[in-house]
């Protein structure tokens, strides 16, 4: 009996074993979809999109929205102190809408736009400017610039959607790094690059301001951008100059 007790033991632990060594093999289930993730949706700011849809709202009722801002902390910081004052000059006659938010990525934009930010607006809304794609180089974890590429393609199509008959100007992602040879650089050139391609001719128009804020030997001055990252004052002042001919004359 014991014999019998301790055969029967050893089977149960081989064909245990054996199931356990079968399912290691197996091949790593994958995602239904091939996306990076810099291409699926996920959720940062529920607050912050909560006021965005109010401040949708109370500008509608003012009358359309002919001008929308769609990015990162870089396009969040219009609301503040000097250039905040700038941002009304320049665009307030379009009844703007600014949907930037710090330390955004495209996957974090991309869910904010299929969760209703941009519903509504298909009627009036002239033109988006969008710049995004730093966040997903700078913050971990990490993409690479291809991945970085496509979440900004992931973007250009949902808005596409969303306001079929709203033209996007797209930036190029502004220079980040003190000096030209900053890694950092490199990266960007390959978004922008890749990017650059969606310039249909029509709808999307792609424009790099990376020249107004640079200076000759391709160094990015602490009087535009103290981080290097984030323009002072004065570096909104600069991309205001850089981009008003371009948006005047695609909103007509």
């Amino acid at each position: 009996m014991k014999t019998m007790l301790l055969v029967t033991a050893a089977v149960v632990i081989a064909v245990f074993m054996s199931g356990r060594a079968a399912r290691a093999q197996e091949p790593v289930k994958r995602s239904t979809s091939d996306k990076p993730v810099t291409c699926v949706p996920e959720q940062k700011d529920p607050q912050r999109h909560e006021q965005f849809m109010k401040d949708k709202e109370a500008a509608l009722k003012k009358g359309p929205v002919r001008l929308v801002w769609i990015g990162d902390s870089i396009t969040d910081a219009w609301r503040l102190g000097e250039q905040n004052t700038l941002y009304k000059e320049r665009w307030g006659k379009y009844n703007p809408l600014n949907l930037g938010i710090s330390g955004d990525k495209t996957e974090h934009v991309l869910w904010r736009l299929e969760h209703g930010e941009l519903d509504g607006l298909a009627e009036g809304t002239k033109l988006v400017v969008m710049m995004i794609g730093t966040n997903n180089l700078g913050n971990a974890p990490t993409a690479s610039p291809e991945d970085t590429a496509e979440g900004i393609k992931c973007l250009v199509k949902t808005i596409r959607q969303k306001l079929p008959e709203s033209k996007i100007l797209l930036l190029g992602v502004f220079p980040r790094g003190k000096e030209a040879e900053n890694p950092f650089r490199s990266k960007i050139k390959k978004i922008n690059d890749t990017i650059s391609k969606l310039d249909d001719g029509k709808q999307v128009k792609y424009l790099d301001i990376a020249d107004a804020f640079l200076d000759k030997d391709g160094v990015l001055p602490p009087d535009v951008m103290p981080d290097q990252l984030h323009p002072n004052a004065h570096g909104y002042e600069l991309w205001a100059d850089a981009v008003v001919p371009t948006i005047d004359q695609m909103i007509k």
